[in-house]
């Protein structure tokens, strides 16, 4: 299935534009907090704001198997303030190498409007990627987007679009996120970015997604920066949108929410675990650091999670190394040691012991699943 994306400021995308079929929904009065003034507004008055002399212009780069979401909500966003504001306050273009076609991850293939074209200063360029976003990173869209970082325009990239930042070398010295999913291993590949866990980061020319939704908040903070946060909560009320998110936001869940039990200390325990992979604290120390016994802290964990402290510390020591695994290409000896390990031997019999394989495997496996 593929679908053409066209430009239609009345109502958003044209007739053979399938991602916003609901461009004339009446919108609900609710309230929403977007640090400015509430706004109850339906489609028969359009939001105040001062019309630019051209449309700023977006630009999104379809990488292979890209995340369709990420690349849905951004645009959506941009065709919904056209739309509320009755002024043409954006437009876009979509491209991608070869410029006829891009397949999402979901198998469903887009129509480009164009291939790697120059872009002009004022753009905002967005790189949309996905899945086996290695593969995806090619030679010449790196060295396209070296070029175009020469002439100055604001460049992102959703959700793993950061990590093709990264390696054109955009984000060194700068701050940046990408999905929870890629952090290990983006942070072990480039240590001169300064990676957050928040949802999005925007820094000077350079604005990066964790994907998912957050490529919403990101835009609705675009546009609350260009026209006000009349038009980002009125975008959002289009969107049933009623918790703006901030750069301040965590991407995941917090830690009682995903384990699903509400005990301080059981939760900041494990948040010790968590941002201690690399050189493990023993037992002992995490139960002191929360005023307990060892014995108190094991009943605790045994009573919540059905498992010792030491197992639960070493799922997700096993976790991470095996994020390293498939997402880089560091030996399984460096995988080891950044997870705690520090014999390769000791690590493969864990490792074997919980997935059913060996590391090694496990990186064989996953290179022959890419390169099919």
């Amino acid at each position: 299935m593929r679908f053409a994306v066209g430009l239609d400021l009345a109502g958003g995308l044209g007739p053979t534009g399938a991602i916003c079929p609901f461009a004339t929904q009446g919108k609900s009065k609710r309230d929403l907090h977007f640090k400015g003034p509430l706004l109850m507004n339906s489609k028969t008055e359009d939001v105040q704001v001062t019309a630019p002399a051209k449309p700023r212009r977006f630009v999104f780069v379809l990488l292979e198997n890209f995340s369709l979401l990420p690349f849905s909500a951004a645009l959506e966003c941009l065709r919904l303030a056209n739309r509320m504001s009755g002024k043409a306050l954006y437009s876009w273009r979509i491209l991608g190498e070869g410029g006829e076609s891009q397949t999402c991850s979901a198998g469903t293939s887009f129509q480009l409007q164009g291939d790697l074209e120059d872009m002009q200063r004022d753009d905002v360029i967005l790189v949309c990627g996905g899945i086996e976003i290695q593969h995806a990173t090619t030679k010449r869209l790196l060295n396209w987007l070296r070029r175009e970082a020469r002439k100055g325009p604001v460049i992102g990239g959703l959700c793993t679009g950061s990590y093709v930042l990264a390696r054109a070398g955009l984000l060194d010295g700068r701050r940046a996120t990408i999905h929870w999913e890629n952090y290990d291993s983006f942070s072990e590949e480039f240590e001169d970015v300064g990676l957050s866990k928040m949802i999005f980061a925007i820094d000077g020319p350079r604005i990066t997604t964790a994907g998912g939704t957050s490529s919403l908040d990101m835009m609705l903070k675009v546009l609350a920066d260009d026209h006000g946060p009349e038009l980002a909560n009125a975008v959002a009320d289009q969107m049933i949108y009623s918790s703006i998110r901030t750069d301040q936001d965590s991407q995941r869940l917090s830690v009682p929410t995903r384990i699903g039990v509400r005990h301080p200390k059981l939760s900041m325990v494990i948040q010790k675990m968590e941002a201690n992979i690399e050189e493990p604290i023993s037992p002992s120390i995490l139960a002191k650091d929360v005023g307990m016994s060892t014995r108190q802290l094991e009943r605790l964990f045994r009573r919540y999670l059905n498992r010792s402290p030491k197992r639960y510390y070493m799922e997700l020591r096993l976790e991470k190394a095996r994020n390293l695994l498939m997402q880089t290409d560091m030996s399984v000896i460096n995988v080891a040691l950044a997870c705690g390990f520090a014999s390769p031997s000791h690590f493969s019999k864990c490792y074997r012991a919980h997935y059913d394989t060996t590391p090694y495997r496990e990186r064989g496996t996953h290179g022959s699943r890419q390169g099919s």
